[in-house]
């Protein structure tokens, strides 16, 4: 990490007519933010740090890293150029391009596929063989609403179907994933979105049992996870962030990647069409 000058080493050095033995990097920080992929702040932060440590090492720059407690909130940072580059989620990212003009420049691998589905989860033995009817009037938890999979897409899924998830089942919104499949683990609610990655990794760890939740719905293959940046990045530090990316081995992401990321692929924002008619069909932005 570059330590900056203290302002009177400045003012000496520039007395001296050598301002130029300033570190470069003390005005090149980057500033990374992570949306909220474990089920705390501090567990994300120690499992996507190792990347973005890599990241800031690969363009020789000092950098800090924030978790957000929600996926709307990426999109405000970006927006308001607190944050220079964010890993988010398609629906977070879409929206951080409608508000602030973010952009796309990589899509996650995950077991080595760049996409993912969203799925509804139930308690075991509720008895749901014909979706949603079977469920109708069963209480359901959705995901904060910039969430792909845990808001988005099972919106826009109902919304297709003529059917209004708010009174069709006892609806509650604006938890985190890890949240939603703990609350039907517990009792809490019948049913809840989340997405097959999130589940998948929860039984892995042990903090869920295989046989606790059981999959009512699955979505077709959505984009995965973007890297994205705030409207106005330097271009050229851009070509260094996807040269990065693209030199990641599948080896390498063992130990710079969380569990199962296996490198990225480039990306713009036609990458995120699916996301974006989702997004405009449910109203929440408008269309370009």
């Amino acid at each position: 990490m570059t330590i900056a000058p203290r302002p009177s080493t400045i003012f000496l050095l520039a007395a001296l007519g050598i301002a130029a033995a300033l570190p470069a990097t003390a005005a090149e920080k980057l500033h990374f933010a992570v949306g909220p992929f474990q089920p705390t702040p501090s567990e994300t932060k120690t499992a996507y740090e190792p990347f973005f440590k890599y990241l800031a090492g690969k363009l020789d720059t000092d950098y800090d890293l924030v978790v957000t407690n929600d996926w709307a909130g990426i999109a405000v940072a970006l927006a308001n150029e607190q944050t220079d580059v964010a890993w988010m989620g398609p629906w977070g990212y879409v929206l951080a391009n409608a508000e602030g003009g973010a952009q796309a420049i990589a899509t996650v691998k995950y077991d080595g596929k760049p996409f993912y589905n969203a799925i509804v989860v139930s308690r075991p033995g509720l008895g749901i063989k014909n979706w949603p009817d079977d469920a109708k009037g069963k209480s359901i938890s959705f995901a904060d609403v910039g969430s792909t999979s845990g808001w988005l897409i099972p919106t826009y899924w109902f919304k297709s179907k003529g059917i209004d998830p708010k009174t069709f089942f006892q609806y509650r919104d604006g938890a985190s994933h890890p949240a939603n499949e703990l609350a039907v683990v517990t009792g809490q609610v019948d049913l809840a979105t989340d997405y097959d990655r999130n589940r998948n990794s929860m039984i892995e760890k042990g903090t869920i049992p295989k046989d606790a939740t059981e999959i009512v719905w699955t979505s077709e293959p959505l984009p995965n996870d973007a890297l994205a940046v705030r409207k106005g990045f330097d271009p050229a530090r851009i070509a260094k962030i996807q040269a990065a990316l693209a030199a990641i081995t599948e080896e390498e992401a063992k130990s710079v990647m969380p569990a199962h990321y296996t490198g990225w692929v480039p990306a713009t924002h036609a990458s995120y069409k699916l996301i974006e008619d989702a997004g405009v069909a449910v109203g929440r932005i408008k269309p370009h």
